[in-house]
């Protein structure tokens, strides 16, 4: 099986996560420029076969699109054209940067380490993949019974 590729982009940087081969754990991978994302991405698909690829999709608490959307919506179009062979889900993104500075307080980093906002990136990719892997989970689920 391949993996899953989980991307929370921003106009600076961008968190990256994956899957396992088995498509069970979301793990951190890395955080890199905006402009380097694609070429970052190509190189690690020389090494490791992706399936998919999950997109952070910017929403406001009404369901509707915010300034960073346009943002995404081009950089979706990028990987269309760089990897057309593989699908794009959109995932809700909201709240994960929040959840992701949780997530450190809770893991006991130091307040020097929270403001480390590559840091954030990453585990806002680790969520947004993670939250993608319940509901396909769940979904699977309901379809057995």
């Amino acid at each position: 099986m391949a993996r899953i590729l989980a991307i929370d982009y921003g106009q600076k940087r961008v968190g990256l996560a994956v899957t396992d081969n088995l498509q069970i754990i979301a793990t951190a991978l890395d955080t890199v420029h905006a402009k380097d994302a694609v070429k970052y991405i190509s190189e690690y698909m020389k090494r490791e076969t992706v399936e998919l690829f999950v997109v952070g999709f910017p929403k406001d608490l009404q369901n509707k699109t915010t300034d960073a959307t346009k943002y995404v919506e081009a950089f979706i179009k990028q990987l269309g054209k760089a990897f057309p062979d593989i699908a794009v889900v959109k995932a809700d993104e909201r709240f994960t940067s929040k959840i992701a500075f949780r997530t450190m307080i809770d893991g006991g980093l130091k307040k020097s380490d929270r403001r480390n906002k590559e840091m954030i990136d990453k585990i806002s990719a680790v969520i947004i993949l993670q939250s993608y892997l319940e509901q396909k989970q769940n979904e699977q689920n309901r379809n057995i019974n």
